[in-house]
């Protein structure tokens, strides 16, 4: 039996106001200063350490000093539990009206989508399936003749199939899944938006029939080259940022109202191309290898431009941007507030300017706010701050 818990021979407990009780142990532990506390045993003193007699010989010795060993031959099987996905899952939408136009599940661990007997809602316009274990697109036949908008954002696709009969589909969305892949989604010809944020895609291709997208989304893939675009020619927004795109061609040819171009965290370094894409109106390149502005002068209806992260010395290149509403620029190299001014003072729709992190911010802190304002008078926003005008 483990020896009685030890309370030092000082130890004392309150009990009433200017009153102590001074406790002893009657019953010391026989153990001397300086020993370890004994250890908890059973009824016969084993302490639940399981220990192999020296005397024992071993088949696989091995099995005591690899951590990475498994005898998977002399595994004895246990017995199957049969899952309730598919039970749990016919019976999650059975409260829902027949007749909605809209069903969300999401975060329900649904594994297939035929479970759940989604041709029963025979009015039903946009699915909304995000974050479950679904595998593949299936299950949707019975649905074609209305559904508009398929979610599937944040599942365990690596695969579109299952999209043949949704020719209706205008917003497709199969981002954060495993697809390397753009295939089977050419005959969806009435796609204005379409998503592939967070996959593993490597190449843009398999889309020269969707001459109504508006939106294409294929940031945070593995992509290095803007291609395949020609036939996009109704996108307005391409959002590609966190591949690996050195360069800016591919844009021009086919993209006659592209207006915004997302293209953050990529290897870019010259901005050059962008002449080919004047209606371009909203420009997202931080965290690039930019060192300079030049290339910019043909895009004339710019109105956000953002730079931040770069390596930008000058502003060189702003001059003619006089439709300029917001530029964001902090954490590069401006160091010249007269240049500051010479290029951006007379931008009279200005209203936002970002440099906090640029030499001109990190000289002088505390009088920094005050100069910017006095170069650029129409703005109403310096870096976080709101300013009066």
């Amino acid at each position: 039996m483990p020896a009685p818990l030890e309370e030092s021979a000082d130890s004392t407990r309150a009990c009433t106001p200017g009153h102590h009780i001074e406790l002893v142990d009657d019953k010391p532990s026989p153990r001397h200063d300086g020993e370890a506390s004994p250890g908890l045993r059973n009824s016969k003193g084993w302490d639940g350490k399981l220990r192999v007699p020296k005397s024992a010989v071993l088949v696989n010795p091995e099995a005591i000093s690899d951590p990475e060993y498994s005898d998977d031959e002399n595994v004895i099987p246990g017995d199957e539990v049969a899952a309730d996905e598919g039970k749990n899952s016919s019976h999650l939408l059975d409260d829902e009206p027949l007749d909605t136009d809209e069903i969300i599940c999401t975060h329900s661990r649904i594994q297939t989508i035929s479970a759940l007997r989604l041709e029963r809602f025979k009015q039903v316009v946009r699915i909304c399936l995000r974050q479950n274990l679904i595998q593949e697109i299936e299950g949707l036949e019975g649905i074609a003749d209305t559904l508009e908008d398929l979610d599937l954002y944040d599942n365990l696709i690596s695969h579109i199939s299952g999209l043949e009969t949704l020719t209706k589909l205008t917003s497709l969305d199969l981002s954060f899944n495993k697809i390397k892949h753009i295939k089977h989604v050419n005959h969806l010809t009435n796609l204005t938006d379409l998503f592939f944020v967070a996959n593993k895609i490597s190449r843009i291709d398999g889309l020269d029939g969707l001459t109504k997208l508006r939106n294409l989304e294929l940031g945070s893939n593995r992509i290095r080259e803007l291609q395949n675009l020609e036939s996009l020619t109704a996108l307005e927004e391409l959002w590609v940022a966190k591949n690996k795109i050195t360069e800016l061609h591919g844009l021009g040819v086919g993209l006659p109202h592209l207006r915004l171009l997302s293209i953050q965290s990529n290897r870019i370094r010259d901005l050059a191309p962008l002449k080919d894409v004047p209606l371009l109106e909203e420009l997202y390149i931080s965290h690039n290898a930019l060192e300079s502005l030049e290339g910019l002068e043909h895009n004339l209806r710019l109105k956000v431009l953002e730079v931040s992260n770069n390596k930008i010395a000058s502003l060189k290149g702003l001059g003619p941007l006089a439709e300029l509403e917001e530029f964001w620029a902090s954490y590069n190299l401006v160091a010249d507030m007269a240049e500051v001014e010479r290029e951006l003072a007379d931008k009279k729709h200005l209203t936002t300017v970002y440099f906090e992190g640029n030499p001109l911010q990190l000289r002088g802190p505390a009088v920094y706010r005050n100069k910017v304002r006095l170069a650029l008078p129409q703005v109403s926003q310096i870096d976080a701050t709101f300013v009066r005008t």
